[in-house]
């Protein structure tokens, strides 16, 4: 099995066995679709790979549930608010799929070479025998998604009679009349349905014959066709368990109700942030330690009295706020001629500028919302200021604050102009110490200015927090003092 962390990369050429007869005399052995996951995945966990690649803060409870569903063999469905990773998990699975699989060319349903399962590639296969052609399937045309909607019709689903078809003079009882939907067509493959109870009640009744006795009813007729599909789906658990928007047959015949969950640990939500955002990397540097404030600012929002918590505080939220930031970063460079783009603290106001309509408030909140916002932002860029600096005295900074400094910083202000700005502490190292401790280092060539000021500008916020100096904005302007 090829290792699941290599299905973005480039395809291997499919193999050149192009007939059943070369397909018997290789020694290919026919597995059910659930055979297949269960021995790749059992494959990849002898052997120590991570089949799960790019999922964080789900290891020791999600996945090991999932594991051991696709062991047993059960359909799933994930349950959890929006921006859990529900639809990247199940994209995820299409990495347990053998890279090639043979089917029968040019069928409707991508049929095994060795079991035809419609009238026409049953007829097929007598008549060519050894010389049915077969083709190559790559496991990414093996994964089908639907995002449930109101308007989705059984024919999307599960199939229709063609009225063309009817009309080149087929009767109606005629199997061939059919056109097939997405579940039929995901025949030995994984079809995924997103927000499962937005289905019309009368769709979910139409998927319980196809998941558990592999009948297509479709007009008044059944169609046998022994299906090997999997399916999975997502739902919000309000929607699914509350509000009884997903008929209880239909909850039987899923085997694995799995609930999903944010990142518990604030080192997952970075690391969420960080592979999911662009950050362009090539004009932008993004210091740790303000992606660090978003995490912990998305978490202070999941556990407000405030927000709605039964919408969620997705991780999108942070996602977009990283990448707002980084924006305003170059915007910034780029009117002033920076050298090189680096966020700042000064920037954090920009996310919170774009980002409360993502957010859900409580009925009783209404007018506070950016109030609530800006609280919690200040909350999380204390947290790190104390994780960052804790036990490093700031008083020669604070004492020439008193006797009249002022540090201007702000969006019209270049990182260059913060530095050469900052009150003289005679012989101390503080502020060399200030980005060793933020930033990991003081440097030159581009980026270093930024990135010093980026440390400054945290620390100087971190006393405004703490009530130790005076702070005012105005106009793109920023003046500690």
């Amino acid at each position: 099995m090829t290792s699941a962390s290599s299905y973005d990369a480039t395809p291997s050429p499919a193999p050149a066995i192009s007939t059943v007869g070369e397909l018997r005399a290789s020694g290919h052995q026919q597995r059910s679709l659930r055979a297949e996951l269960r021995e790749n995945l059992l494959a990849a966990l002898a052997a120590g790979i991570d089949p799960w690649p790019g999922l964080h803060g789900m290891e020791d409870t999600v996945i090991p549930q999932l594991e051991r569903a696709i062991i047993a063999g059960h359909d799933v469905v994930l349950l959890g608010e929006r921006g859990q990773g529900k639809t990247r998990l199940l994209r995820t699975l299409v990495g347990l799929l053998d890279e090639w699989t043979p089917v029968i060319a040019g069928s409707e349903l991508a049929e095994h070479p060795y079991e035809p399962i419609t009238v026409a590639s049953r007829a097929r296969a007598a008549e060519a025998g050894d010389d049915l052609p077969v083709a190559w399937r790559h496991r990414g045309e093996r994964y089908a998604e639907k995002l449930a909607t109101p308007d989705t019709s059984v024919a999307d689903l599960i199939g229709d009679v063609d009225p063309m078809k009817v009309a080149e003079g087929r009767s109606l009882g005629d199997p061939e009349t059919i056109h097939f939907g997405l579940i039929p067509r995901s025949h030995r493959g994984i079809v995924a349905i997103n927000e499962l109870p937005d289905l019309a009640e009368r769709i979910q009744v139409a998927m319980l014959n196809v998941m558990e006795e592999r009948d297509i009813q479709i007009r008044g007729y059944v169609l046998r066709l022994p299906l090997d599909v999997l399916v999975v789906a997502s739902a919000n658990p309000e929607d699914y368990t509350n509000r009884g928007r997903i008929i209880t047959p239909l909850k039987d015949r899923f085997g694995a109700e799995i609930r999903t969950h944010y990142p518990r640990e604030l080192d997952a939500e970075i690391a969420v942030i960080r592979q999911e955002a662009d950050l362009l990397p090539d004009l932008v540097d993004v210091p740790d330690f303000l992606i660090e404030i978003l995490a912990r600012f998305t978490r202070n929002l999941r556990e407000s009295s405030a927000v709605d918590q039964r919408s969620g505080v997705s991780a999108r939220f942070a996602i977009a706020g990283a990448e707002t930031i980084a924006a305003a970063a170059l915007r910034r460079a780029t009117i002033h001629g920076e050298d090189r783009a680096v966020a700042r603290v000064v920037d954090l106001e920009t996310a919170v500028d774009v980002l409360g309509g993502k957010i859900e408030f409580e009925s009783g909140e209404e007018g506070r919302e950016r109030e609530i916002l800006t609280h919690l932002l200040r909350t999380a860029t204390a947290e790190t200021v104390r994780e960052r600096l804790r036990g490093l005295d700031l008083a020669l900074l604070v004492s020439a604050i008193e006797d009249g400094a002022t540090v201007t910083t702000g969006e019209r202000v270049t990182a260059r102009e913060v530095l050469t700005g900052l009150p003289v502490l005679g012989e101390s190292d503080l502020y060399d110490r200030i980005c060793e401790r933020v930033v990991g280092a003081t440097g030159t060539g581009p980026g270093a200015d930024g990135a010093n000021a980026a440390a400054i500008e945290l620390a100087l916020e971190g006393l405004f927090l703490a009530r130790r100096i005076g702070k005012d904005s105005d106009a793109g302007e920023t003046v500690y003092g």
